[in-house]
């Protein structure tokens, strides 16, 4: 993503100008489904080319950049919806000035309605890209976990979104992995699309395709392609979306690489389109790399693109200014509309489409790729969590400080060679997930200082549930039936792969941080104070928590050296080169 600060994004795709009027509709459009490599309207078989405009305004924030978190998962965290009446009753003359068909979303808000908005793009024969997470929940790069808040926070929005026809797919991140030192942090990801691919399916929503977008990044491009669309299909990604600002200028097909790029890209077996692209360092931006893109060079390969931005912003890429109802647009905006005037790409008919491309071979783990291709981190269970919590003896004091946690994980997990820690390890450079890796910290600490607390015997277990006044002993939960098929998965330990899905919705949109929402018909008669808000009858209280399960830095130090599970930690000059190279991407020193 381009954005920095308060600059946003969102992008937009499009069709040729020749369908653009036809698959508008006053009620509904034709739904876009995938086969082999290229999207189709599903009625009449035509292929689909996306032409569209990045659409998001004062996004506060790159999602996968974001370090924060905030109580109220879809509260005041950074963006504004960008899925309004007013916002789209003033833009979308102008979108369709330049043949829109799809906008590409950042981050809406899953609790608000979004019926007439969608209704409005309807109308206009424009469809919607939306991106899974938001400002203050997303699978964060340097920090990767994939958990029950994240869940229900990719959950919430393919609900709402999933019963417009006119939703085109979903993203499960933009940019998480950026370059050789956090590629760990696409296993995340991944199995964000697995879960969220399940989820569509188990609803049974209508089949929407969820995707990724990369940035441009030469050392771990092609690894991070390979690496999202290896595997069973069930858990690769169902279009892969390519974020490229190579072109620059009156450059060229060869000048810019996209030669390079298409034919990379010649043999992959999902649709790829650019997911942003629109070069700045030469102003006016003559969009030059429109005519290559839906030409005869690229348009077998490549699905289209999304041009990256609506809104002129404090990084200068946008298109029209907006004061209020007002809208202006510039130079930029009458360079684009001219050259998309000028193209036409040439499809195919879903009917005469054979597909012959194969899935790609999964990346080995290296110097420059640290995510192993299985297994991927497990399905985020709130149920199991819960039961696992409701059954502890020794747990985290309820006013102990969240900034204490990481010296509490580094004392428990520096004993006994990190055995205390290996439910919640988290390492997708060995494949090693505990089964209680994607609960909260509450939960996480709770569980490795009860393991700490009954591995102690006779006068010494009397004291080692203190832990400096951070800890203290409850009650027990006894566990009924459904908890204790999930904890006997779990092992003891923590250690086992558990095959038990969560059931119900992910519940996020009314306010709920995770998954298994719905009704449970078995009962756990044990537990003696159930709690509806951990979503089924029976399973036991869930615990509050606001924080993401996001394993503190001296924690990992501590279990790296202690464990040998190989734990990738890098140096300040790493750190430091990734903001120098990040800050040159964006053209910007802040």
């Amino acid at each position: 993503m381009r954005g920095f600060g308060v600059a946003t994004a969102a992008a937009a795709l499009i069709t040729t100008g020749s369908l653009f009027v036809s698959q508008a509709a006053a009620q509904d459009v034709d739904p876009i489904v995938i086969k082999g490599s290229k999207f189709f309207y599903k009625t009449n078989g035509t292929q689909f080319y996306i032409k569209g405009i990045a659409y998001q305004q004062d996004y506060q924030g790159g999602g996968s950049n974001s370090s924060d978190t905030e109580s109220d998962a879809f509260g005041d965290n950074g963006y504004t919806d960008p899925l309004t009446t007013d916002n789209l009753s003033r833009d979308i003359p102008y979108l369709t000035q330049l043949q829109t068909n799809t906008i590409r979303v950042y981050a809406i808000d899953p609790t608000n309605d979004h019926t007439d908005a969608m209704q409005m793009l309807a109308d206009a024969g424009i469809y919607v890209l939306a991106d899974l997470s938001s400002p203050s929940d997303s699978i964060i790069r340097d920090d990767p976990s994939w958990n029950v808040e994240l869940y229900g926070r990719y959950t919430a929005v393919i609900d709402e979104m999933a019963q417009y026809s006119n939703t085109l797919g979903f993203l499960a991140g933009n940019e998480v992995s950026n370059q050789p030192n956090n590629t760990d942090a696409s296993a995340f990801v991944k199995a964000a699309v697995r879960d969220s691919k399940k989820y569509i399916s188990d609803q049974g929503y209508r089949e929407i395709g969820v995707g990724y977008a990369t940035n441009d990044d030469a050392e771990i491009r092609e690894n991070l392609a390979n690496y999202f669309n290896c595997g069973e299909e069930a858990n690769s990604i169902d279009f892969w979306g390519y974020n490229i600002y190579s072109w620059c200028g009156d450059s060229s097909f060869t000048e810019s690489g996209f030669d390079v790029r298409t034919e990379e890209f010649s043999t992959y077996s999902v649709p790829a389109f650019f997911a942003e692209y629109g070069c700045n360092e030469v102003e006016p931006r003559p969009f030059t790399e429109v005519q290559a893109l839906y030409g005869p060079q690229m348009n077998d390969v490549w699905s289209g693109g999304i041009v990256y931005m609506y809104f002129q912003e404090e990084n200068d890429y946008g298109l029209v200014s907006v004061d209020g109802n007002d809208v202006t647009t510039n130079q930029d905006f009458d360079n684009l509309s001219s050259q998309l005037a000028k193209v036409s790409a040439t499809g195919v008919q879903m009917s005469a489409y054979n597909p012959t491309n194969s899935p790609a071979s999964c990346p080995s783990v290296g110097e420059t790729w640290a995510a192993k291709a299985t297994p991927l981190p497990p399905m985020p269970n709130e149920q199991l969590c819960n039961c696992m919590y409701n059954t502890l003896s020794c747990v985290v004091k309820g006013n102990t400080d969240s900034d204490n946690y990481g010296e509490l994980f580094g004392q428990i997990c520096g004993y006994n060679d990190g055995a205390y820690c290996a439910g919640i390890l988290n390492n997708a450079t060995t494949g090693n997930y505990g089964a209680y890796s994607m609960c909260n910290s509450t939960e996480q600490l709770g569980f490795v200082m009860n393991q700490y607390y009954q591995a102690q015997s006779g006068s010494n277990q009397a004291s080692a549930c203190n832990f400096g006044g951070a800890g203290s002993t409850k009650a027990t939960q006894a566990a009924g039936p459904t908890c204790s098929s999930l904890l006997r998965e779990a092992g003891a330990a923590g250690t086992n792969t558990v095959t038990s899905q969560p059931s119900g919705t992910g519940g996020a949109g009314s306010g709920s941080s995770g998954s298994g929402s719905g009704s449970d018909s078995d009962s756990d008669s044990g537990s003696s104070n159930s709690d509806s808000s951990s979503g089924s009858a029976g399973i036991m209280n869930a615990v509050p928590s606001s924080e993401l399960s996001i394993l503190p830095a001296v924690f990992m130090v501590i279990l790296a050296a202690v464990s040998g599970m190989g734990m990738i930690l890098f140096a300040e000059r790493e750190r430091e080169r990734e903001r120098e190279r990040e800050g040159q991407r964006l053209g910007t020193t802040g």
